[in-house]
């Protein structure tokens, strides 16, 4: 919020609590749609998208996860959380996916991975640094990359 607000953005918070799910979701679609949203970007946002703004916004709604999916994906699979499972499974190689939004946490088609080396030497700490230098940077070139494809313009970000 103090992003957007640092570059004169309009900025929405939507508030569940007391609402059904179904109420929640059509004001998350009003908010969408009034503000003519095409394109949706999320980045440590951990709740399910509605089924109904999935449909409206279908292939256009993504996410960037930090381990190679399908692989340490799926509800609690989020932060360090990820990069301790990566470490205690013994794995070698890891990195960022970014992925289109379904129903279900991280099982939407994948659209990139970028492989990171998991060294002797890395914990949880060091992984998630390593990752998130290498997602700061594939993040912005996948979305631009779709807006344009997509909406045949650059997207504007808050960089």
């Amino acid at each position: 919020l103090e992003r957007a607000r640092r570059w004169g953005k309009k900025s929405v918070v939507l508030i569940n609590e007391g609402k059904t799910d179904r109420e929640a979701e059509k004001e998350m679609q009003a908010v969408l749609e009034d503000n003519g949203i095409a394109f949706i970007a999320l980045a440590g946002y951990l709740k399910k998208i509605p089924s109904g703004v999935i449909s409206r916004y279908s292939s256009r709604i993504v996410n960037i996860h930090p381990a190679l999916l399908p692989a340490f994906g799926g509800k609690g699979m989020y932060g360090k959380h990820v990069h301790e499972a990566v470490i205690e499974a013994g794995e070698r190689i890891t990195g960022p996916t970014v992925h289109y939004v379904d129903e279900n946490y991280d099982t939407g088609e994948i659209i990139a991975q970028v492989p990171i080396a998991v060294l002797d030497g890395d914990d949880a700490d060091t992984l998630a640094k390593k990752v998130l230098e290498v997602e700061h940077r594939l993040y912005p070139a996948v979305v631009d990359r779709l807006c344009r494809d997509i909406l045949d313009e650059n997207c504007e970000t808050l960089g």
